[in-house]
C-alpha cells in the first residue's frame, strides 16, 4: 500500500541554498541551519494531545539503516520532501513516532523510522546528498528527524541502570522500567577557517585533508580543520588545541561565525575563523592529516567556480555543499572576516 502524500499548504516552499537561507536572526545560515517549524516543545508532555494529534499529521518517513534516508519528489524544478498522512502508516508506527513540532497551519508534523514507501514521481536521498537544495522548512525537517532518530537508535538501553528503553514524551526522551529518563544529546564540535588576514586574490586559507577520509583517483578533498570539545573545555580553546594538534600552527583572532547541526550521527559544528601567519612551518599529526596547505583566494575561486586546481598531481575537491566548511569558505572567500 502507497501512503498518500499530504497536502502542502503551509509547507513553506521557499529555496535556499548555500548563503541563501536565513537563520533566527535573519542572516545568511548555513544549509543545515535553516528551519520554520515551530517545535511547539510545549505539546511533547501532553499524551492526550499526541494522541490525537497523529491522525491527520504530517509523517516524514526516514530509514536510517538505509543510510538516513528520505523521499522527494522529482517532478519540481527543485527537491522537496514528501511528507505522507499518518492515517495511511500501519498502527503501531505511532508508538514509536516523533514529533517534530507544528505547521504554520496548524497540522502536527511527526516523523518515524521504517522503510520508505514506493511512489510515483520521487527517489530516495540521504541530508548529505540534498539539504543545500531544500527549502528552509524541509531542511529543518530532514535535519532534526535524522538527529533525532539517530540519538534513539543509539540508546534502546539506559547508560546507568542497563535497562532496556522506550520513547517517550513525544520522541524527545527515553525511560526505562524504573522510570530513569534519558534526554538527547548533541555533541559540541569546532570548526575554523584559518586565513591570514589579507585581503584580496592573494589572501591565504589553510586548508586540510583527512588521513581517514576515502581517497578518489585523481582528485584530493581539502576542508577545514575541526575536532570535538573536550570536557572542560570551552570551544574557542578547542580551536587552539586542535590546530595545534593537526597542523602545528598558532591562531590569533580566534571568532565565531555561526553553528548547524551535523545528525552524522549527532554533532553540533560550531563554526569558527582565525588568523594565522603563512611563515609558520605547517606540521601535520599523520594519524589525523593527510596533508594540510595554504590556498590563495584565487585558487579557491576557481575550484568554487569548477576550474581545476592541481594539488600534487591530483585536482581539488571541496567539502560538500551541505556543510557549515563550504559555508565558512565560501564566507573568507567573500571578504566576510
Amino acid at each position: 500500500m502507497i501512503p498518500r502524500a499530504a497536502t502542502r499548504s503551509g509547507g513553506g516552499t521557499d529555496r535556499g541554498g548555500v548563503g541563501q537561507g536565513t537563520g533566527s536572526g535573519g542572516e545568511a545560515a548555513p544549509p543545515l541551519a535553516r528551519s520554520t517549524l515551530d517545535r511547539a516543545a510545549h505539546r511533547r508532555t501532553d499524551t492526550d494531545w499526541l494522541a490525537g494529534a497523529w491522525s491527520g499529521a504530517r509523517v516524514l518517513v526516514l530509514d536510517v539503516e538505509a543510510g538516513g534516508r528520505a523521499l522527494v519528489r522529482t517532478d519540481t524544478d527543485l527537491p522537496s520532501l514528501v511528507l505522507v498522512e499518518a492515517d495511511g502508516l500501519p498502527p503501531e508506527l505511532a508508538a514509536e513516532a516523533m514529533f517534530l513540532g507544528v505547521e504554520p497551519d496548524g497540522v502536527p508534523v511527526f516523523c518515524v523510522h521504517t522503510e520508505l514507501p514506493i511512489a510515483p514521481d520521487t527517489r530516495a536521498v540521504n541530508l548529505r546528498q540534498i539539504g543545500h537544495l531544500l527549502g528552509d522548512r524541509d531542511a529543518g525537517l530532514f535535519t532534526t528527524a535524522l538527529a533525532l532518530t539517530n540519538w534513539h537508535l543509539r540508546h534502546l538501553y539506559h547508560p546507568v541502570t542497563g535497562e532496556p528503553t522506550r520513547t517517550n514524551e513525544g520522541g524527545w526522551s527515553r525511560v526505562d522500567s524504573r522510570g530513569e529518563r534519558i534526554w538527547p544529546r548533541t555533541d559540541p564540535a569546532m570548526i575554523v577557517l584559518v586565513h591570514d588576514g589579507v585581503d584580496g586574490a592573494e589572501g591565504r586559507c589553510l586548508l586540510g585533508n583527512n588521513a581517514s577520509w576515502p581517497s578518489t583517483p585523481g582528485q584530493r578533498r581539502f576542508s577545514c580543520l575541526a575536532g570535538y570539545v573536550e570536557p572542560g573545555e570551552s570551544a574557542e580553546a578547542t580551536v587552539l588545541r586542535e590546530v595545534h594538534e593537526e597542523v602545528g600552527v598558532p591562531v590569533t583572532d580566534v571568532t565565531y561565525v555561526t553553528s548547524q547541526a551535523w545528525p552524522f550521527p549527532g554533532s553540533l559544528m560550531l563554526g569558527f575563523l582565525a588568523t594565522a601567519d603563512p611563515a609558520h612551518p605547517v606540521r601535520v599529526d599523520a594519524a589525523e592529516i593527510a596533508e594540510a596547505r595554504w590556498f590563495t583566494r584565487q585558487e579557491i575561486g576557481a575550484a568554487l567556480a569548477g576550474r581545476p586546481v592541481d594539488v600534487g598531481g591530483a585536482e581539488l575537491r571541496l567539502p560538500p555543499p551541505s556543510s557549515i566548511a563550504l559555508f565558512l569558505i565560501h564566507r573568507w572567500f567573500d571578504g566576510h572576516c
